[in-house]
């Protein structure tokens, strides 16, 4: 029996502490939340939905997890190890040195979804959870019935050529001294169009998706480097992948207003072209005015995200009319 406890959304959000084996700093735990389905109010859930967050983040997005419901989904997140409810005191923030790692917290997640029924699943990553989860996928080819990548990190900002040059540099430096951080580079733009404290609209524990985000380092960059170049020669995933991406990015040193109508994490051009090596079934949708997360733009450009999902989900699992429901979006 697995033992739910309250979360710090609030009902009808509930979390559950995952127990995983320990690594060189100490003990290592995730955690997946759920939002709670009243099938009398909600209706039957028809379908399994699981999301993993990206970096220097955590899983706070509740009209994400009402979108899901009102379409017949079961909704859960995961805060992977090192980040957000999972993290503790003695860890690195974020840290692993191999993105395969994630696969026994995603592995734990999904048996305990699977415990009250097994239904159709479909995995929603955003960022690098969305690079981590297109790698997991490609490895458990049987296992989710689709998947979804919000701005998806499936490539470096300096695309292939630039990628080619500094990975040897970074691999050398992850293995003389993995846990040496680099400068700061987050300039705290993305955090100005997102956080309600900074002018946006959100409201979050800044602990855990600090405005400057979690210094990186050498390991963690080389794993991710890995990832990109695992992308690059094909994934050959075979479920449908609905990709969704800002119509442009801003990655300039100096703060404008337009970000608060772009990506100003990743170059959404080089991974709009990397999206095609991801499988045979992909979907790429190019949404003016998003931000990078883009379920947390403006409220006409999360429209166009609902709506972009209402068009490909009915393709991969059944689902509930939100007419039906009278709630839309």
């Amino acid at each position: 029996m697995h033992r739910w406890t309250p979360d710090v959304l609030g009902p009808p959000y509930e979390r559950l502490e995952l127990e995983l084996a320990p690594d060189a700093e100490g003990p290592v735990v995730a955690t997946l939340v759920r939002r709670v389905r009243d099938e009398v109010i909600d209706g039957p859930g028809r379908f399994d939905v699981l999301y993993v967050h990206g970096w220097s983040d955590y899983f706070f997005q509740r009209e994400l997890a009402e979108y899901w419901v009102r379409r017949g989904g079961r909704f859960h997140a995961l805060d992977l190890r090192k980040y957000g409810r999972s993290l503790r005191p003695h860890q690195t923030p974020g840290y692993v040195e191999d993105l395969s790692v994630y696969d026994e917290e995603i592995d734990a997640a999904i048996e305990v979804i699977r415990t009250r029924a097994v239904e159709p699943l479909v995995l929603m990553g955003h960022s690098t959870g969305g690079l981590t989860l297109s790698l997991w996928t490609s490895r458990h080819p049987e296992v989710a019935d689709g998947l979804v990548l919000n701005a998806p990190w499936l490539e470096f900002q300096t695309r292939a050529v630039g990628r080619a040059l500094l990975e040897p540099v970074v691999q050398v430096g992850a293995a003389v001294h993995p846990l040496a951080p680099f400068p700061e580079v987050d300039l705290g733009f993305y955090s100005r169009t997102v956080s309600a404290d900074l002018g946006g609209e959100w409201t979050y524990e800044r602990e855990w998706r600090p405005e400057h985000g979690f210094r990186t380092n050498r390991g963690w960059l080389n794993a991710v480097l890995r990832g990109h170049a695992t992308v690059a020669k094909g994934l050959g995933i075979r479920i449908p992948i609905l990709v969704l991406l800002s119509a442009r990015s801003m990655l300039q040193p100096i703060w404008s207003e337009q970000m608060r109508f772009a990506d100003t994490a990743i170059d959404v051009g080089g991974v709009a072209r990397r999206a095609a090596d991801l499988g045979l079934d992909v979907s790429i949708r190019r949404i003016e005015g998003a931000l990078h997360d883009v379920t947390l733009s403006s409220a006409p450009v999360r429209a166009a995200v609902w709506e972009s999902l209402d068009r490909w989900l009915p393709a991969v699992v059944r689902t509930a009319s939100p007419a039906s429901s009278g709630v839309t979006g």
